[in-house]
């Protein structure tokens, strides 16, 4: 995601990249693992309103919907070609969900009109600033005891993925620096959210990918 005077960051850094997106992720975050433990963890039920933030090509918005017939799926990105990937592929699954064009510091929704938002490998690409103009918009819109479920790039488990952890580090850039020094806890905690938690850690080629659940505190 971009400031306003930014120039926008595509999937992968490059427009010429985006096609390669899936299979980069598919094949180097063991996507299957952390993303079915993503959705496990977030306890979707039926009814429910659920956005997926920066969706990407939409693999986790499908993944989602696939799982919880019975529930409304939004998936938002601010890369109008990446959306147009995630629209086809929503296609052949022959799933319904809504993907809309935005940004994660914008969102276009009302207040408190979330019970679940989920992310996946998004925040590690926002300056600070920008990762708590995001952190602010989710808990604007989420429903008092809704629930914010996020997977990124986290704090190496060990030297071997420390080391690995430097191929992202050059090619995404100095926003990385956070997450992999492991702040991505903190900046959730100072957004008003309580309960949060890491729930587990996979190891990738390229780093430790760690998953984090937090809630946003009912009326009193």
């Amino acid at each position: 995601m971009r400031e306003k005077d930014e120039q926008y960051i595509p999937a992968l850094s490059y427009n010429g990249l985006t096609f390669l997106y899936d299979p980069v992720v598919r094949l180097t975050t063991r996507e299957a693992a952390f993303k079915s433990a993503l959705l496990a963890q977030a306890r979707i039920y039926r009814g429910h309103r659920v956005l997926d933030l920066a969706c990407g090509t939409a693999t986790l918005t499908i993944a989602i919907k696939q799982a919880h017939t019975g529930t409304t799926v939004v998936g938002i990105d601010g890369d109008p070609a990446i959306l147009h990937l995630a629209r086809t592929k929503a296609y052949r699954a022959n799933v319904e969900v809504q993907l809309d064009e935005g940004l994660s510091y914008e969102l276009p929704y009302a207040n408190e009109s979330f019970d679940r938002v989920l992310s996946s490998l998004f925040f590690h690409h926002l300056t600070p600033e920008n990762k708590r103009r995001t952190l602010t918009e989710v808990w604007r819109i989420l429903k008092p005891g809704g629930e914010f479920h996020v997977a990124d790039w986290g704090l190496p488990q060990n030297g071997l993925m420390k080391l690995a952890s430097q191929a992202i580090v050059r090619f995404d850039g100095a926003t990385t620096i956070d997450n992999f020094a492991g702040r991505l806890h903190a900046f959730i905690e100072q957004a008003g959210f309580t309960h949060v938690q890491e729930t587990s850690h996979f190891n990738t080629l390229f780093g430790t990918i760690r998953l984090h659940c937090a809630l946003k505190p009912g009326r009193t």
